[in-house]
């Protein structure tokens, strides 16, 4: 797995990688029917140049002014983002996330490591389910990014879960978390996904650079990971917050520019 982004609450691929689930986006808010993330949808934006030649993409947001004129003059926030439903070839879909998905949810409450470095709840409830599926669509309507479920074609059901973030995207960059319930994995459906995601945002979405942050010892997902064309790039110590301790991340980088890797093209297929 790969981590998510650091969650600013006290508190992760075929374990989670360190950028998998952030919670950066507001508490709980009110139930919004599936499909497309809530929000204003006419504002909503999924497609090319997502800040990158056809507009102004998000930006980071901006404290309060007491002044109102100063206030007129500020930039906007992030606008929101509709998430969209996409294959990840022909066994696996990924899509928004809805209020069905509560029993992956209790699947991945159940396992060591996820509940560590995501917001899954450690101890399961209905309500806290609830309240983790309200924030993921609360991140696409506040354009913080693009929560996916991972859904198996045969049965559509849901196995895991995937995550462009654009909290740097002012930057040029943007991260990638996932993570896969004990069910799914084995099925090669961690790669699918993240190749299909890859994919969308090196072309669809124009992002000049993506990264993933994996502990040391999570070799299964630094494979994956190069195996889609991502480049071990460094260690960063101390750098992520993993249960009642620091631990040290290794940064995977991909840019849009990359030539091939094993000789194939980067994120094909």
């Amino acid at each position: 797995m790969a981590a998510p982004e650091p969650d600013p609450r006290p508190g992760p691929t075929s374990g989670p990688t360190s950028d998998s689930e952030p919670d950066t986006g507001p508490g709980p808010g009110p139930d919004t029917p599936p499909g497309t993330a809530p929000g204003p949808a006419p504002a909503a934006r999924s497609g090319p140049g997502l800040g990158f030649g056809s507009g102004p993409g998000p930006r980071p947001d901006t404290d309060a002014d007491s002044d109102t004129d100063a206030d007129s003059d500020a930039p906007p926030g992030p606008e929101p983002l509709t998430v969209p439903s996409m294959s990840a070839g022909p066994d696996f879909g990924l899509r928004p996330w809805e209020m069905s998905d509560l029993p992956l949810v209790r699947e991945a409450a159940q396992d060591p490591y996820i509940p560590l470095i995501t917001t899954i709840p450690a101890r399961y409830s209905d309500k806290a389910a609830e309240a983790f599926v309200r924030r993921q669509w609360d991140r696409a309507a506040t354009g913080h990014g693009y929560p996916f479920a991972i859904v198996r074609s045969r049965d559509r059901r849901p196995v895991g879960a995937i995550g462009l973030w654009l909290r740097d995207l002012p930057q040029g960059r943007a991260s990638i978390g996932y993570w896969m319930v004990a069910s799914g994995r084995g099925q090669g459906v961690t790669r699918a996904a993240l190749r299909t995601v890859t994919h969308w945002a090196l072309h669809d979405l124009r992002v000049p650079r993506l990264q993933l942050f994996i502990e040391p010892w999570n070799t299964a997902s630094a494979h994956i990971a190069e195996d889609v064309g991502y480049r071990r790039e460094g260690l960063l110590r101390g750098w992520q917050q993993v249960g009642d301790e620091r631990r040290d991340m290794a940064v995977y980088g991909l840019l849009n520019s990359d030539g091939p890797a094993d000789g194939r093209a980067v994120a094909e297929d």
